[in-house]
């Protein structure tokens, strides 16, 4: 770890600790935006690490990144963090400039198109869409993406919530006000899909270790035929495995944040890690979240127990920007069309970049 990814480990910790609590957690799910969390993010230069310091970010990387959208999956807090992120870097990448504040990224929208200083169309599950004043999508027009930044308070929102009840909102653009420009990296995906993949990963894979480590600590203070739990074999098995699928869905999300380092201009390069990355994690997902909840019992699955606001999470993320079966029919396909001898070259060719 450099000394800024040690900076900012320390910083989103303290500030996390500080901010997010189980009260925090169940006051946004009835619809309370945490102004207090959200300027501290802002006053830290938590919201966009990625933009260049000449264009008012720190200029850090996807490595240090990955230790911020972690963090996010760790303690979930209830703001779109990694979302902003995102669109901040796909934005900083073209000629248009960041807006403050929270911004969500769109996914898929449905008929989306922007000219003229106008947006067309709808989507659906934005996340956190009736919170944020902006919007980023990409259009595809005749091969060549462009990207949208979209004005959400002149288009028409209908609240919607995930499973993990975090806002999953339904939003039509019809005549809302956007500006669009030429988006200049290559990508065999959209752009938004493959940048939303990547930070869902890597919340996957922090809230993945905050499960194991909720369940490791059950474990060692539950008693049963007055000793803990632990130290029955099966227990122990069960959580060998699971910090086991825990540690590769880490270094999954963490290969595909690298792999963004080297990107170097061309999306295409991280789609397989990206990919892989979300299968991983998506895969593990069912593993780790059964797991746990079998450790801790019916406890897991009360209201009053914190074990929850962590597996919903999961199987709202694992589900978002793309499912596992969506990216393996990716990589799939392109295999296929890079053919039988290229398979393994290109296997292999990531890692020695890294």
């Amino acid at each position: 770890m450099n000394e800024l990814s040690a900076i900012l480990s320390q910083t989103m910790d303290r500030l996390l600790v500080d901010h997010v609590s189980k009260e925090t957690l169940r006051a946004s799910e009835d619809g309370v935006w945490p102004a207090a969390l959200w300027q501290a993010l802002e006053e830290n230069g938590l919201t966009q690490p990625l933009i260049p310091e000449d264009r008012g970010g720190i200029g850090a990387g996807w490595s240090d990144a990955f230790i911020i959208v972690q963090a996010t999956g760790y303690s979930y807090p209830p703001v779109p963090l990694a979302e902003t992120l995102a669109a901040g870097w796909l934005l900083s990448q073209s000629s248009l400039d960041v807006p403050e504040g929270p911004i969500t990224l769109i996914d898929d929208g449905h008929g989306l198109t922007s000219k003229e200083q106008m947006a067309d169309g709808q989507a659906s599950a934005v996340p956190w869409g009736s919170h944020v004043a902006h919007a980023v999508a990409l259009t595809n027009d005749n091969d060549r993406w462009r990207i949208c930044v979209i004005e959400t308070e002149t288009a028409k929102t209908t609240p919607d919530m995930s499973i993990a009840r975090e806002p999953r909102d339904h939003v039509v653009f019809n005549g809302a006000s956007g500006v669009s420009a030429a988006f200049p990296m290559a990508a065999d995906n959209s752009p938004a899909r493959l940048l939303g993949a990547l930070v869902r990963s890597a919340q996957m894979a922090g809230a993945m270790r905050k499960a194991l480590d909720m369940t490791v600590q059950y474990a060692t203070e539950r008693l049963q035929f007055g000793r803990p739990i632990a130290k029955f074999q099966a227990i122990q098995h069960m959580l060998a495995v699971t910090a086991a699928k825990v540690a590769e869905a880490h270094t999954a999300a963490e290969y595909a944040f690298r792999a963004m380092d080297s990107a170097d201009g061309n999306l295409s390069f991280a789609t397989f890690d990206i990919a892989a990355a979300k299968i991983v994690c998506g895969e593990a997902v069912e593993q780790v979240a059964d797991a746990v909840h079998e450790v801790h019992g019916a406890i897991g699955f009360t209201e009053e127990h914190d074990l929850h606001f962590t597996t919903r999470r999961l199987w709202s993320w694992r589900g978002e920007f793309g499912t596992e079966a969506f990216w393996a029919e990716e990589l799939g396909r392109k295999a296929l069309s890079r053919g039988a001898e290229n398979l393994w070259p290109d296997l292999t060719a990531h890692q020695a970049e890294y």
